[in-house]
């Protein structure tokens, strides 16, 4: 063996084991937050762009002078 205790051992093992399960809670609000902010875009972009004529004299034609 290299010297290292079963007791350390185990304990890195359970340290490793609490960090990944911190990370991956974290990994999940980072999802969230980020799902929330692309519907906000979402919302914000399409209340934003108004849709473009498709009858009448307005926003139908371009007159072009040269």
């Amino acid at each position: 063996m290299d010297g290292m205790s079963i007791e350390a051992t185990v304990g890195a093992a359970v340290g490793l084991q609490q960090a990944n399960a911190m990370q991956e809670a974290q990994n999940v609000l980072l999802r969230k937050v980020l799902d929330n902010q692309a519907q906000t875009i979402v919302s914000l972009l399409s209340s934003v762009a108004p849709q473009l004529s498709t009858y009448g004299m307005v926003g139908t034609q371009l007159h072009v002078t040269a």
